[in-house]
């Protein structure tokens, strides 16, 4: 069952005295962050009064959190938001529902997905089963993916095979 919640970043200092945090965003654009009027800390339910980027950080004032003091609770917290709260497009999936998926290559499960690579481009699947795979996310490769029925169908070719084992 999916989480309803998704990390989007943790919580690495305090900024000011009036209780602002500062989060290094896990998102692809920082700025998409600034788009959320709730964040979720340790199953706690946070509005936000405040957001702004500072270079690639995002500034949060939380309602509640008033002071240094408070702030300083909670740092190094993972910040979660709602997926109910965030609209996809069409064919877009999010990285953490695709872990866990198995794949398949020829009608043959080769492993599944531990872990997704962001390099710039696009994004390259670890696959791990008896061997391990690095299969870019591309139509090429990828030939069907269903995380609602929890598997991605690939392509493979020589190469993609790693030499970890």
């Amino acid at each position: 069952m999916k989480s309803p919640y998704l990390p989007t970043g943790q919580i690495v200092n305090t900024h000011g005295l009036k209780g602002y945090v500062k989060i290094q965003p896990w998102a692809d654009d920082p700025a998409d962050l600034l788009d959320f009027d709730r964040f979720f800390i340790d199953g706690r339910e946070y509005e936000v009064e405040q957001a702004s980027l500072q270079k690639s950080m995002v500034l949060l004032k939380l309602a509640g959190v008033d002071t240094i003091d408070e702030a300083v609770k909670l740092r190094n917290k993972e910040l979660l938001i709602a997926r109910e709260d965030v609209e996809l497009e069409e064919g877009v999936v999010f990285i953490a529902d695709l872990i866990g998926l198995t794949v398949l290559a020829d009608g043959v499960e080769i492993g599944k997905i531990t872990e997704v690579l962001t390099p710039p481009g696009n994004d390259v699947y670890v696959v791990k089963g008896e061997r391990e795979y690095l299969i870019p996310a591309v139509k090429e490769f990828v030939e069907e993916l269903n995380p609602a029925a929890g598997f991605v169908r690939v392509h493979l070719i020589e190469g993609m095979e790693s030499d970890a084992h």
